[in-house]
């Protein structure tokens, strides 16, 4: 097989948020057809302990440690030398050894980075001779400029000048590499719309599901109680995204839901959640379960899932894998985005408090449910497979061969 170079901020295993979901399944891809040497940092010491599931699937891998704190400290030199600072908080000198190393070693000609930040390693004039793909997942600058929106008057400015910094680069590396690929095609439309001097080298790949694994076909026990109806919203609960979601969803739409729908409650499950998610444990309509070791059980036994998004690009894996547990979703247009699916008949979309409030009531008292948790099935299994997915991307690899 031939080798490959796979860059990556952050290890691919376990798969447990959205970013992971898809660089796993993207490593797992890569295995199957390439000989992957795969270099990535570990932003949790406990991430470790996945080091020789990650090993077995690559020829050779460079895992390094990363300290959060110490990246803050070191992003800070982003004001300084005029930079996006997410490239100095992943800037590292045995990672760019490392990356000549192999270059050098394997005659590597195909390169795939995953997150812009990574580009850094394999940017400039004596990488040219590489063919060099980047997965850009989501425009991260867009993102910065929504957080802009939402922060302190020092903030503020600190996001809006990322925001600014970091489309520099996005915009730098897309001219430079040979391919830029993101989410979904409303992403890469936009893109496009950004950088016009490079659409023709700009496309996308869907996010897939497991849809063997997130299959309502599976029986588990309730984790809930008789008595609870329930609606479910799953996630990384340290993300800020996630934060403001379930934030303002229980304190602006739960209560009038409440008082339509008796013993209703509100399940928040994910890992390492905010001081601002468990605080909101304080009602008796919601529960903050902290991390499970495994979502589906939640999503089986919910009544619906919510994602409430207000702050989001790309797709949302939290919609796709309650949409293959046909489990009835409720999300807002943010959550909507880049999913391929008929509003009304696969999902519902909502904006305002009074739609949500609706959505849910007559969600959870009406037959529809059942109707929509099988048209969601249904366009899970036909649209989103990572498989399929991921041929997409093995085609622009293959067309250069």
């Amino acid at each position: 097989m031939q080798p490959i170079l796979f860059l990556c901020h952050r290890i691919p295993f376990p798969p447990n948020k959205g970013d992971k979901i898809r660089s796993y399944n993207i490593l797992k891809f890569l295995s199957q057809h390439y000989e992957v040497h795969l270099g990535t940092f570990v932003d949790d010491p406990d991430d470790f302990q996945y080091e020789g599931v990650v090993a077995e699937m690559c020829a050779s891998s460079c895992l390094l440690p990363l300290n959060p704190k110490l990246g803050k400290l070191k992003s800070l030199s982003g004001f300084v030398k005029g930079t996006a600072l997410g490239l100095p908080y992943y800037a590292n000198r045995k990672m760019q050894d490392w990356v000549d190393m192999v270059l050098a070693e394997h005659k590597i000609t195909n390169v795939l980075i995953f997150s812009s930040t990574m580009a850094q390693y394999l940017s400039g004039d004596r990488f040219t001779h590489l063919r060099r793909y980047i997965d850009f997942i989501d425009i991260d600058s867009d993102k910065w400029a929504q957080y802009k929106h939402k922060a302190s008057p020092v903030m503020k400015l600190v996001y809006g000048y990322e925001a600014r910094m970091l489309f520099d680069w996005e915009k730098k590396i897309a001219n430079e590499f040979n391919h830029s690929f993101f989410v979904s095609e409303k992403e890469a439309g936009l893109f496009k719309s950004m950088v016009p001097e490079a659409s023709d080298k700009i496309s996308y790949f869907n996010n897939g599901v497991d849809a063997e694994y997130f299959s309502p076909d599976h029986s588990f026990d309730s984790p809930y109680t008789c008595a609870e109806k329930v609606i479910v919203f799953t996630g990384a609960m340290d993300y800020w995204a996630n934060v403001d979601a379930v934030v303002w969803f229980s304190k602006e739409v739960l209560p009038a839901i409440c008082e339509k729908v008796s013993g209703l409650k509100f399940y928040i499950v994910g890992s390492k959640p905010d001081e601002k998610v468990k605080a909101l444990a304080e009602s008796p309509y919601i529960e903050v379960t902290g991390f499970v070791d495994d979502v589906r059980p939640y999503l089986a036994h919910a009544s619906a899932a919510v994602a409430p998004m207000r702050i989001a690009r790309g797709i949302q894996n939290k919609v796709l894998e309650a949409m293959s547990m046909a489990l009835p979703t409720i999300t807002s247009p943010q959550g909507y985005e880049g999913i391929n699916a008929v509003e009304g008949r696969d999902l519902l979309v909502v904006n305002d408090v009074d739609e949500w409030v609706g959505a849910v009531v007559r969600l959870l008292s009406t037959e529809e449910n059942g109707s929509m948790g099988t048209a969601a099935r249904s366009l899970i299994e036909k649209r989103y497979s990572w498989n399929g997915s991921l041929n997409r991307l093995k085609l622009h690899f293959d067309e250069l061969d």
